[in-house]
């Protein structure tokens, strides 16, 4: 199977780039992750083509990866972002990103986080319910605004995906009800501090085909179609995110190819001056970056092989809460017999697992690349059995960059208290 992107062979060991990973392990120890910013940026161009002559606003889902020199690139490179929480909406700020091109999603906003999101300027709040937009007039009229709002209705399309990472269907906490679309709209337009601007949804994540995309839109289109009839005007139209990337030959569709598709039903049904909104996250991160991790121990056994290395759970937290299939590569391959390993880690879980039935050619002191770690692993990572976060470093061609530093045990205990 093919490497991902801009991750090389070059005599003998990985490159990400210019750069040898086995250097950067050595320099700034493991677990480190290590991102390409030509490889996000590559994945943001496809997306980039396929809105291209259109009036869109691309928002990057800071949660697959919330790193700040993450977010400077991307805003940068011309997207906006989009939030979840009060403290996303900081970091966004701080990234530099305009506040006119921030989108605040998610089912829990509270009055505080709305209050500074309004305070701010953010240019639209996602809205998931009723009592959210109730809450909402109030906290806008306080504060002597008009709050713009989309809300995200919840078609009941299957994006055929992980059941934890679904979220466009009836029993998804997520959006409001097909059926009560209508009146939701009607109430949102009568409230005095609110302004509704569009309408959004979102069907999933990691979603590696074609027609669940293409059935959510035709149900929003329908959607918007009854919505404007009662004479309610939506500006934009926020189609989510969620396409999928390649984790054990996953073959999603191309952001470039799947986004004319769309723009096609938009223009047959005569919505195509509209604006459009989208919020991809992993598609743009997930495969720019790995892990590094070092091996600590083999542990041959009766039944399984256990191959113990330093990254864990507490980094890599995808296997353990989905299931999920990450790649694993030795950054400099040798020869030989690769007998089959479960890959794990040092926590003291059995769920604390990187890999399954692994066949590596590897000795104790060698390094693995844990790929496609460039979403949901650092945003997720914890600090479980008192492990410090890891370091980060973005590579630019022969460049590399430390974006975070280690974590050390200080860092973690710093805002706890001894009793007297």
């Amino acid at each position: 199977m093919p490497l991902p992107a801009h991750l090389t062979l070059h005599q003998g060991e990985l490159h990400f780039e210019g750069v040898s990973l086995e250097r950067l392990a050595r320099e700034h120890g493991t677990p480190l992750f290590v991102y390409s910013k030509a490889a996000i940026l590559q994945a943001l161009a496809a997306y980039q083509r396929g809105l291209a002559g259109r009036q869109q606003l691309i928002c990057y889902a800071m949660k697959a990866n919330s790193s700040l020199a993450i977010l400077q690139t991307l805003v940068r490179a011309g997207c906006g972002l989009d939030i979840v929480s009060g403290g996303e909406l900081e970091r966004a700020l701080t990234a530099g990103c305009a506040p006119e091109r921030i989108i605040f999603s998610g089912v829990g906003k509270t009055r505080a986080e709305m209050r500074r999101a309004l305070e701010v300027g953010i240019g639209c709040f996602n809205v998931e319910s009723r009592a959210e937009l109730d809450v909402l007039d109030e906290v806008a009229r306080a504060l002597g605004q008009r709050a713009r709002v989309s809300i995200r209705v919840n078609p009941d399309v299957d994006p055929k995906t992980h059941p934890y990472i679904s979220t466009g269907l009836k029993g998804n906490k997520f959006g409001i009800a097909h059926g009560e679309v209508l009146q939701t709209y009607r109430h949102a337009a009568a409230c005095a501090g609110l302004e509704v601007v569009g309408i959004d949804c979102h069907i999933g994540s990691q979603i590696t085909e074609t027609a669940p995309y293409l059935d959510a839109m035709d149900r929003v289109l329908d959607l918007v179609a009854a919505i404007e009839a009662t004479g309610i005007r939506l500006h934009h139209v926020d189609f989510g995110g969620g396409l999928g990337i390649d984790y054990n030959g996953d073959a999603p569709p191309a952001a470039d190819a799947l986004w004319p598709q769309l723009l096609a039903k938009l223009d047959a049904r005569g919505y195509g001056d509209r604006t459009v909104m989208i919020e991809p996250g992993r598609s743009l991160v997930g495969n720019a970056g790995v892990c590094l991790t070092e091996v600590l121990y083999t542990k041959p056994g009766e039944h399984k092989n256990f191959l113990i290395v330093d990254a864990a759970m507490n980094d890599l937290p995808r296997p353990a809460m989905y299931q999920a299939f990450h790649r694993i590569e030795p950054v400099r391959p040798r020869g030989g017999d690769a007998p089959v390993w479960d890959v794990v880690g040092p926590v003291c879980e059995s769920g604390d697992w990187i890999g399954r039935d692994r066949a590596l050619a590897v000795q104790p002191g060698d390094l693995l690349a844990v790929l496609s770690a460039g979403a949901y692993c650092m945003s997720m990572a914890s600090n479980y059995n008192t492990r410090g976060r890891a370091a980060e470093v973005l590579v630019d061609g022969d460049d590399a960059t430390v974006i975070r530093q280690r974590e050390g045990a200080a860092d973690q205990m710093r805002l706890e208290t001894l009793l007297g």
